[in-house]
């Protein structure tokens, strides 16, 4: 009973320095594009529609992929700000994270080999409701931006290949 008493995080810690915890995980997706812009997105259970939007030729069936990287930020920063609150015994009502990025097309439509393509910048806002000091937050959002998985995939460089299978 005294596990359960512990936040997730510290019961995960745990779990992965006694070797219990299955690690490293292994997360995979699988897309299929369906047309033009519109891809069926499947993970686990799940499956997400990708499109251009009717501007861009396509027909706004999804989110597009630039949209959907926002939308993985906005919701790992949501998961690791409740992680830590709880281990920190800060008590959150509610959190709900807005995110702009910014990007300059000419790197995606090759017109400027200077201009990368994808975003600039991302820019975002985290609200809270907590009854905790402006002080207790700022810790925890140290911790938050530390861990956030997403966010550190998104500013560090992790190796990413591909092969081309000819069916």
């Amino acid at each position: 009973m005294e596990n359960q008493n512990k936040s997730l995080l510290a019961r995960t810690q745990a779990a992965l320095i006694e070797g219990s915890a299955q690690n490293p995980i292994e997360v995979t997706v699988s897309s299929n594009n369906k047309g033009k812009f519109h891809t069926s997105i499947s993970m686990r259970s799940h499956t997400i529609e990708s499109d251009q939007p009717f501007g861009f030729e396509g027909t706004n069936a999804g989110p597009k992929p630039s949209e959907l990287v926002l939308a993985a930020l906005a919701a790992c920063q949501e998961t690791t700000w409740r992680i830590y609150a709880e281990h920190m015994s800060i008590p959150i009502k509610n959190i709900s994270v807005r995110l702009k990025g910014i990007q300059d097309l000419r790197g995606f439509m090759d017109v400027s080999a200077k201009i990368p393509a994808g975003f600039q910048k991302v820019e975002g806002v985290v609200t809270i409701e907590s009854p905790a000091s402006h002080e207790s937050l700022l810790k925890l959002q140290k911790e938050v931006d530390a861990h956030c998985p997403v966010l550190g995939d998104l500013t560090r460089n992790v190796p990413v290949s591909f092969e081309v299978e000819k069916k």
